[in-house]
C-alpha cells in the first residue's frame, strides 16, 4: 500500500503548460543523435560547442515560453490543492529564463520552482530531494506528476511516488508509475487522505 501523500511536485512542459518544443529540430541543429538525451549531449561537448548548442536550445525555449498556456483543468486542480494547504512545487528540465516567462504568463499558486539551472536535470533526483528536505517531508510521501519517462524515473530515483499524466495514448512505460491520470481533474482525489 502506498504511503499517504503529503505534497506534490509537478513537471512543467506537457504537464502544467502546453509546449511546442520541437526536439527533433533542436537535435538536428546541434547535431545530436535522435536517440540521445539533448542535455547529456551538450554536457559532453567542448566549451565552444556547448555555448553554441545552449544558445540554440535557449532560443527554442524562449520562443515556446511566449506561446505556452495552461493545460485543461490544471488551474482548477492546483487551486483545489492550494486551498487544502497541500505543499506544491515545480521541477523542470527547462531553463530558468523560459520557466519564468511561462509562470508569469500563466500564474499558479506555486512559489517553489527548480529548473535545470538550479539542480541537475531529471532523471537525476537531486531537485526532488532538495524539495523534500526543504519541506521536511519523507520522499515516500511525495508525488511527482509528469508526462514523460524521465518524470517516472526521477520520482523513483528520489524514492517518491510517480503519477503519469497521459491525456492521449498510454506509452508502455506508463505502467511503471504508481498512478495514471488522463485528466488533471483526477489529481485532487489522490490526496483524499491528506492530513496536514
Amino acid at each position: 500500500m502506498n504511503n499517504p501523500l503529503k505534497g506534490v511536485i509537478f513537471d512543467m512542459d506537457g504537464t502544467l503548460f502546453s509546449s511546442n518544443l520541437n526536439f527533433a529540430k533542436i537535435r538536428a541543429q546541434i547535431n545530436c543523435h535522435p536517440n540521445e538525451d539533448i542535455l547529456d549531449f551538450v554536457a559532453r561537448q567542448d566549451r565552444a560547442g556547448q555555448l553554441r548548442s545552449e544558445q540554440i536550445i535557449l532560443d527554442h525555449e524562449l520562443a515556446d515560453a511566449h506561446q505556452a498556456s495552461l493545460l485543461p483543468e490544471v488551474e482548477n486542480s492546483v487551486t483545489t490543492l492550494f486551498n487544502r494547504d497541500i505543499p506544491m512545487a515545480i521541477v523542470t528540465r527547462n531553463c530558468h529564463q523560459a520557466t519564468q516567462i511561462k509562470v508569469a504568463r500563466n500564474p499558479l499558486p506555486i512559489d517553489l520552482i527548480l529548473t535545470r539551472d538550479d539542480a541537475p536535470a531529471k532523471p537525476d533526483p537531486s531537485a526532488l530531494l532538495q524539495i523534500a528536505q526543504q519541506w521536511q517531508i519523507a520522499p515516500q510521501q511525495l508525488l511527482y506528476v509528469g508526462d514523460y519517462r524521465y518524470d517516472i524515473e526521477a520520482a523513483h530515483n528520489a524514492n517518491m511516488q510517480a503519477c503519469f499524466y497521459a491525456p492521449l495514448a498510454l506509452p508502455e512505460y506508463a505502467q511503471r508509475a504508481e498512478y495514471i491520470i488522463q485528466c488533471f481533474s483526477e489529481l485532487p482525489a489522490l490526496f483524499q487522505d491528506y492530513v496536514k
